[in-house]
């Protein structure tokens, strides 16, 4: 989700911060792709967390879907950044990977790279723009180590006297196809949220991919997914 990173990022080159979220979605992928994704979950919870320090900042996030029946998987990518110099630059070392029911795993990947981070000057919109070398391992059958990169750009702004807040990420990556041919993967995440308080807010995100979402049932290759969400600020 990635979300949260932003809202914290730019205050904690200074000063240190620390702020978490909880975020329940209401996922319509199936609804609309009922053919190409029959198995989408419909519900999906986020945990997101931030915590800064004198040296940089820590992030993580972890997304569990379920079904009726089932915990079907949880994914969860953890960051580490270590800041250079004071004009926004840091080292980024990440680490992506997860568990599915049934015994599977999400392909694991480690990453390492750089990052520009920036805000304006009440901190009320941020951004920050990573790339990185990425390494992808042999996670289970039919799956092979290789080399990739990786560029992101993660963003937040809020607006309309704190009403309303515009964030999400975008991240742009080389996977593999069968018999290691190679692909450029999208994956986007942006969020809008109404903001009832400090605390409880209530928004939409869509998933905005090519080459990510498995189909093995035509060659679609791009997909919107959108979802309805809260989303409670501790």
């Amino acid at each position: 989700m990635k979300s949260l990173f932003l809202f914290c990022m730019a205050a904690a080159m200074s000063v240190s911060a620390f702020a978490q979220n909880l975020q329940l979605h209401y996922d319509f992928g199936r609804n609309l792709y009922s053919d190409n994704e029959p198995t989408r979950p419909k519900v999906t919870l986020t945990y997101e967390k931030f915590a800064a320090d004198q040296w940089g900042s820590w992030f993580y996030f972890v997304d569990v879907d379920f079904s009726r029946k089932f915990t079907e998987s949880a994914y969860t990518e953890v960051s580490r950044e270590f800041r250079i110099g004071q004009q926004g630059f840091a080292a980024h070392v990440e680490y992506n990977g997860g568990l599915s029911q049934g015994g599977g795993s999400f392909q694991q990947s480690a990453l390492l790279g750089g990052a520009w981070n920036g805000h304006n000057d009440d901190f009320s919109t941020t951004y920050s723009v990573q790339l990185m070398y990425k390494r992808l391992f042999r996670s289970y059958a039919y799956t092979s180590a290789y080399h990739s990169f990786q560029l992101t750009g993660v963003w937040s702004t809020t607006f309309c006297d704190k009403a309303l807040t515009f964030s999400g990420f975008a991240d742009l990556w080389r996977g593999e196809k069968a018999f290691h041919h190679g692909q450029l993967v999208f994956l986007a995440e942006p969020q809008l949220w109404y903001n009832f308080h400090d605390h409880l807010s209530l928004g939409t995100e869509v998933e905005v991919s090519n080459n990510f979402v498995y189909n093995t049932i035509d060659d679609q290759t791009f997909f919107i997914n959108p979802t309805l969400a809260l989303k409670w600020r501790f």
